[in-house]
């Protein structure tokens, strides 16, 4: 995503201009943090329109008042992104980043509704707007916290990814085997059908729509009920353990003595204990 300063509108451009982005992207004056919340009450007013028009009995009784009341908010969206384009520096920079994208994806759903029937549905995405409340409440520098999680994420793609391919290895074999215990009399009618009671049951999600009858079945189900708790926890500890290694990384080294991190890059001693931090 580009930096907000980047997209600032050059010096040369009207005032006019260097004045809408001043309070369409800023938010150190009290009018852009005045339109910042408005913009998220409005955001989240439309998107509980979308979803009580998805009531039938809501439908029914104020189905014309909330479809016009979409219109509203989309047209207004429409304006606002176009001001958007208008009022930066760089308007295809910021069309094309995250933030740009998911404005744009906020208003297009409800033009395809017009060729293509219920599509307004997606209009959920708007939601995704609100993220300019960390701006709005100054919680923006909380947003670089998330670094660290994505960074363990990314350290673990390896591991988990292996692990997911041994799970569909043994979704593949536990169905085949169902299918071939149980048979289509008892509803395992092909062998998808048996990795779909596989994932399901592994998963300890347990549907019921589909279950072994016959004593090996069960015995087999039961095996895989078991299975099912400790794959459950693999990704849990993968993922923790790369999360804490990569805390540990951002704080620095652990004092010899205490154990205590936190200490500044330049520190040469422990600022709780005062002994000689190893590797300074």
């Amino acid at each position: 995503m580009p930096d907000p300063n980047d997209l600032r509108p050059p010096l040369t451009a009207s005032a006019r201009r260097r004045r809408a982005y001043a309070v369409i992207f800023g938010h150190e004056t009290r009018a852009g943090r005045l339109f910042d919340v408005f913009l998220i009450v409005a955001i989240l007013i439309s998107v509980l329109a979308i979803m009580l028009e998805s009531v039938a009995s809501v439908r029914e009784e104020y189905g014309g008042v909330l479809r016009g009341a979409e219109w509203f908010f989309t047209v207004l969206f429409t304006i606002e992104y176009g001001l958007r384009l208008w009022c930066v520096g760089r308007p295809l920079a910021y069309a094309k980043s995250a933030l740009g994208l998911i404005d744009l994806l906020a208003v297009l759903p409800t033009y395809v509704s017009l060729v293509v029937p219920g599509g307004q549905v997606l209009t959920v995405v708007r939601i995704l707007r609100v993220l300019r409340v960390f701006r709005v409440l100054h919680l923006s520098h909380y947003v670089g916290e998330t670094g660290v999680l994505v960074r363990a994420l990314s350290a673990s793609r390896y591991k988990i990814t292996i692990f997911v391919l041994t799970v569909v290895t043994v979704t593949v074999i536990v169905g085949s085997l169902m299918y071939l215990i149980e048979g289509p009399e008892n509803g395992f009618t092909s062998i998808p059908r048996g990795v779909y009671w596989g994932i399901v049951t592994l998963t300890t999600v347990g549907f019921g729509d589909i279950t072994p009858q016959t004593p090996w079945g069960q015995a087999l189900a039961s095996v895989v009920m078991i299975m099912g708790y400790g794959i459950i926890a693999v990704p849990t500890g993968i993922v923790t353990a790369q999360l804490v290694s990569s805390v540990r990384s951002q704080d620095g080294p652990a004092c010899p003595v205490c154990d205590r991190r936190g200490h500044d890059g330049d520190a040469q001693h422990c600022k709780w204990c005062g002994m000689e931090l190893s590797g300074k």
